[in-house]
């Protein structure tokens, strides 16, 4: 059975053949593995190595991209070029540890749609780690979804998950979160994380607050996907609820006090919640209206899985 390899590449120049020949050497067979590396615009030679090991290995293909468009976007565009049963997602950076692929597949076996790497013992310094560890552990309640880390890239999937989730923006690392919300069967097993020996990493500060934005955004998209009107009709509600009560304290307060700067902002602020309540309502229905009439939802991503065979 072939196994792929998805590996984004952004300046890794000195650890892209270890790391290939260590995927080799631990692939166990009777799986094959078939190593597609990811070019995402790198500008340090990089490019180079990967060609030459493309041409030395036949294990090893490269795709590249016209410029620097992210690690979801790469990831979505090896998905793209990939039909083997089962596959894998790695760091180009050596941290992953080829030596975990066959334990990888071992949990597959037992049943798992995905299995996510744990980075249980992080070699990487504390302002990465701890914002790291609270985020996870946010995402893992908020989305019901019971794993350590849901933002490592050591990850093992199913080809069906990867036929059905959409990876674009910044939402690789809510991969695990995509496929459990679909209900496939998603697990974790700790991996050995390693120092980063070469290189320096790609992400500073600014990570968190796009992390931020991703779990807000994957919120509404999990919860209100197919139904956008239940979304901004809730919102609409509330202001509405909240322009009366404010319409109905301003009449109180006319009536009861000579203080008409009180009542005239309290009878204004009323008027502007209940318009934008009305905007809320208007955006719902334009946005059910869209769903309805422009999008067209994948049965697929609904039914039976790939090891079933209905009878005609």
């Amino acid at each position: 059975m072939q196994v792929a390899f998805v590996i984004p590449v952004f300046n890794e120049r000195d650890t892209l053949r270890p790391l290939a020949e260590g995927i080799c050497a631990h692939t166990p067979p009777p799986h094959e593995p078939w190593i597609l590396f990811v070019d995402d615009g790198s500008t340090d030679g990089s490019t180079e190595v990967l060609d030459e090991l493309a041409a030395e290995c036949p294990e090893v293909n490269v795709l590249h991209l016209r410029g620097n468009f992210g690690k979801s976007a790469a990831l979505a565009a090896g998905f793209a070029h990939v039909d083997a049963e089962l596959v894998f997602t790695m760091d180009s950076d050596l941290q992953d540890d080829p030596k975990e692929i066959p334990r990888f597949i071992e949990k597959l076996n037992e049943g798992y749609d995905v299995v996510c790497g744990w980075k249980a013992q992080r070699h990487d310094p504390w302002h990465k780690t701890f914002p790291s560890r609270r985020y996870n552990a946010f995402v893992s309640w908020l989305f019901e979804l019971p794993i350590h880390d849901v933002n490592c890239g050591f990850k093992l999937f199913r080809r069906d998950v990867v036929r059905h989730i959409q990876v674009y923006g910044e939402m690789h690392r809510l991969i695990p979160v995509l496929a459990h919300k679909l209900n496939y069967r998603v697990t974790e097993i700790p991996v050995e994380h390693h120092r980063r020996r070469y290189g320096v990493s790609k992400y500073g500060f600014e990570r968190f607050f796009r992390g931020a934005a991703d779990v807000l955004t994957m919120w509404f998209l999990t919860r209100y996907r197919h139904q956008p009107g239940h979304f901004f009709g809730k919102i609409g509600a509330c202001q509405g609820l909240a322009g009366l009560l404010a319409l109905v304290l301003a009449v109180a307060a006319a009536s009861g006090s000579e203080n008409t700067a009180l009542w005239g902002i309290a009878a204004i602020a009323g008027a502007l919640l209940l318009v934008s309540s009305g905007v809320a309502v208007c955006m719902g229905l334009l946005a059910e209206f869209m769903l309805h009439h422009f999008i067209r939802i994948d049965p697929a991503l609904y039914t039976a899985r790939e090891d079933d065979d209905p009878a005609p």
